[in-house]
């Protein structure tokens, strides 16, 4: 062969070698073309995101990598997976593990004790955090989980149905002992429920004592206040003062204006929140956007003194209408389900008052005699304008308050609403400043590190969403209408619903304090 023939085909022999060479072994996902808000607060940059495994390894102007899993955007919002920092998901986990309800919010993470709170899937036995942990172990859920200390199911084991009353020395030591168990396993912090049984008989002291605990382990304090209605300000000055002498952060759960007396005084309840952190103490807040609250028929009566008529008149002229009181369940006498307090005493020939109290007396010996729920009951009592002045003040995150099954269509609307109702429709809640509010913030609420953030090194917990389609479909009629908008949620770098679906896959992790 001439010799200057043979460079041109060894060249040409090269060229085909290295076709034919596999491409590296690349194992990382790009999501490119989308309108990124990276949980900051700030306004949206153009561009892509990738992440490899559970962790975000790049942002910005990048382009696909040769054999890289490439997903179009198709100029979508990209933003943080949505923390919810007060959930009641973590019931029923074992029939809920792929989460419907969460993943088609666009939430990746869920705070589980809230209201103090922490009982097993039949909601009958104590679950401390080594407990959860070892059951999640086992079966995990499609989202990630990070839990509180729970104040209420702790006095219980301790004290049993001796619980109306303070606590014993001894028996504070034994409570103390299973909070601190709870921290050292993990927990963020501690939780109670302070218009819930048996937390409502314990005294401030009792709580400061627990919450130092917490404190002592870098953890924080969250509290259903003591009262959220007629003696709210009381309430408020009671969580700060725990804050104060525990010396750690404290967050208000689902913070709501529930007296018509209260109605418009927004701004003096911020004020009131604004001076406390002046002061010192780090208070913050979580509300989900709904007019109505859901809790147990017990908690309208605050001294458990169910045959107190004074109190039954209060609640109907002051807390809500005898007509916009539901019993969305009602155990002793499941015919009344999802009858008004009014239709009740129209069926039964009593008037309201009486129709209050025998019903709750009912539901409350029912609880005694099962350790079930007696009733629980759904009621509108907060004024709009008031929830759109709280939900702008700073220092509050959304939440949704919400769990699975019939009931509130806060457990499967409350982020979509906010984005759609408030945000879009309303415009009383700029886009980015609303994502940060379901996710740096959150984060920051909690004390999770590496997750709320577009961020290198972050956690890959993400949502893609449509922000001119978003919205929630879930009604109190159908409370369980998957929201529509949410086209994508990656947990820990795996897709975890698509298509208006969850995956059927389980990455949900344990979130605990340390993290990294």
């Amino acid at each position: 062969m001439p010799r200057k023939l043979l460079t041109p085909l060894f060249s040409v022999a090269l060229l085909l070698a290295s076709c034919s060479e596999p491409a590296p072994n690349v194992t990382s996902t790009i999501i490119t073309n989308a309108i990124i808000y990276d949980g900051s607060g700030d306004g949206a940059l153009r561009g892509a995101v990738r992440f490899d495994g559970d962790r975000i390894v790049a942002t910005g102007a990048l382009e696909p990598l040769v054999g890289e899993t490439v997903i179009d955007a198709g100029g979508r919002v990209l933003a943080p997976g949505f923390i919810d920092t007060h959930s009641h998901h973590d019931s029923a986990m074992v029939e809920y593990r792929h989460m419907p309800g969460v993943l088609s919010q666009g939430v990746t993470t869920i705070v589980r004790g809230a209201d103090g709170f922490s009982k097993d899937d039949d909601g009958l036995q104590f679950l401390s955090q080594a407990e959860f942990n070892l059951a999640f172990a086992k079966s995990p859920a499609a989202v990630n989980v990070a839990s509180y200390s729970a104040h209420n199911s702790i006095r219980y084991v301790v004290m049993g149905d001796d619980n109306r009353r303070p606590a014993s020395p001894e028996e504070l030591d034994a409570m103390a002992a299973l909070v601190e168990a709870d921290m050292k396993n993990g927990a963020i912090g501690l939780a109670t429920g302070l218009e819930y049984e048996p937390g409502i008989f314990s005294t401030t002291d009792e709580v400061i004592a627990l919450a130092k605990i917490s404190a002592a382990f870098g953890g924080r304090y969250m509290s259903h206040l003591r009262d959220e209605d007629d003696r709210f300000m009381d309430a408020i000055d009671e969580i700060v003062q725990i804050g104060r002498k525990a010396g750690l952060p404290v967050q208000i759960s689902h913070i709501k204006l529930a007296d018509r007396d209260y109605w418009g005084t927004a701004d003096a309840v911020i004020k009131k929140l604004n001076a406390a952190r002046q002061d010192g103490v780090e208070v913050s807040a979580d509300i989900y956007p709904y007019e109505r609250w859901a809790s147990n028929l017990a908690i309208l009566f605050p001294e458990r003194d169910f045959s107190d008529r004074e109190v039954a008149e209060f609640t109907f002229e002051h807390t809500a209408a005898a007509e916009d009181i539901v019993l969305s369940e009602y155990a002793p006498n499941p015919e009344f389900n999802g009858l008004t307090i009014a239709e009740v005493a129209r069926i039964t020939e009593r008037d309201l008052p009486t129709t209050l109290m025998e019903l709750t007396q009912a539901a409350d010996d029912y609880r005694r005699d099962t350790g079930r729920g007696g009733a629980s009951i759904i009621a509108k009592g907060m004024n709009e304008a008031d929830v759109v002045a709280l939900m702008n003040w700073e220092f509050t995150n959304i939440c949704s308050d919400g769990g699975h099954g019939p009931g509130h269509p806060r457990g499967y609307g409350a982020f979509p609403r906010v984005l759609g109702r408030y945000v879009r429709d309303l415009g009383v809640l700029a886009l980015p400043e609303a994502i940060y509010k379901m996710t740096g913030l959150s984060a920051a609420a909690m004390g999770i590190a590496n997750r709320g953030r577009i961020e290198t090194g972050f956690y890959a917990d993400l949502v893609l969403f449509d922000p001119k389609v978003i919205e929630d479909r879930a009604t109190m009629q159908n409370s369980t209408a998957l929201s529509v908008g949410i086209h994508k949620v990656w947990v820990n770098g795996v897709l975890a619903f698509d298509n208006g679906a969850p995956t059927m896959r389980y990455p949900g992790r344990i979130v605990s304090r340390d993290e990294q």
